[in-house]
């Protein structure tokens, strides 16, 4: 469908911020250019990311067609510059107030559809905690034994040791040492990963501030450096708690500090993992195109 305007309505999680595009029957053709329009800081609305609000029956695609008796509703999530991502930890609680607010979803407890399946919402309060679902160490072995399983270069330091984790999109979570201080990092270009994922990957770097509290950066893959990343999140404190202790322990909370403000972490049983946090929608509009 040729459109020459489009409502929106813009809000963030912990300050990663997305442009919601309403679009409930499956109508638009929602292109690699024109998520970059949007998401344009200078030209656009700007937004680290796009989010279609469509029905999951209309998405298009059959994986997630299928899912629509469990979740009428599909998140479906494109990175600025234009490429599909599997998951976006902050968005689905964007996505999920964004139902919330329009009347699309009354409880307090419901499901929606991502590219990596259906995932449980919780409302708490002013939070939303969201079960991700499974996630796994890339070579689970290395990174419980060894600590590592890649190496992250950025500019002016050493190699950073970093483990891989698996959250539905792909995560590398450097550990910094004592001598590098997490705000001196230099995040405008992408981190140089070893090996190098063949789909790229999120690069976190994990400052632990004390027992079940860490503070994190993040280059976001197909986007950069963002003010937060929920997946990444998750990933941080999963690698940092087989740092500190060798295991993931259920059901023990983790507070993750990024740049935009405060997210818990709670590794739940079966190997999976749900994450808390504020979400809000901060204005709505009309683009012309």
């Amino acid at each position: 469908m040729h459109v020459t305007e489009l409502a929106f309505t813009k809000g963030h999680g912990t300050e990663n911020d997305f442009i919601l595009i309403p679009d409930h029957d499956g109508a638009l053709d929602l292109t690699v250019d024109l998520v970059r329009k949007l998401a344009d800081r200078h030209a656009g609305v700007g937004a680290d990311g796009v989010i279609r609000v469509v029905r999951s029956a209309h998405s298009g695609e059959p994986a997630i067609a299928a899912l629509s008796e469990q979740a009428e509703w599909f998140m479906d999530y494109r990175n600025a510059d234009g490429s599909l991502a599997e998951m976006c930890g902050n968005g689905t609680r964007v996505f999920a107030a964004y139902l919330r607010r329009e009347g699309l979803e009354t409880a307090t407890e419901f499901a929606i559809a991502t590219r990596t399946g259906v995932k449980a919402v919780r409302v708490e309060g002013n939070l939303y905690a969201v079960d991700l679902g499974a996630w796994r160490f890339v070579q689970q072995e290395k990174a419980i034994q060894d600590g590592h399983d890649a190496l992250v270069h950025v500019p002016g330091h050493d190699p950073l040791s970093a483990v891989s984790v698996d959250l539905g999109n792909p995560h590398t979570v450097a550990a910094l040492p004592p001598a590098i201080e997490l705000d001196e990092l230099d995040l405008s270009v992408i981190p140089a990963v070893n090996p190098d994922p063949e789909q790229g990957t999120n690069v976190e770097f994990v400052r632990p501030l004390g027992p079940g509290h860490i503070a994190m950066r993040v280059h976001e893959r197909g986007v950069g450096e963002t003010r937060s990343c929920g997946t990444g999140a998750c990933a941080a404190a999963l690698a940092t708690s087989v740092w500190a202790t060798g295991a993931v322990e259920p059901g023990e909370p983790w507070v993750v500090d990024v740049p935009g403000g405060r997210l818990r972490v709670t590794p739940l049983p079966g190997q999976r993992v749900e994450l808390a946090g504020p979400a809000v929608l901060v204005a709505d509009g009309v683009i012309r195109l």
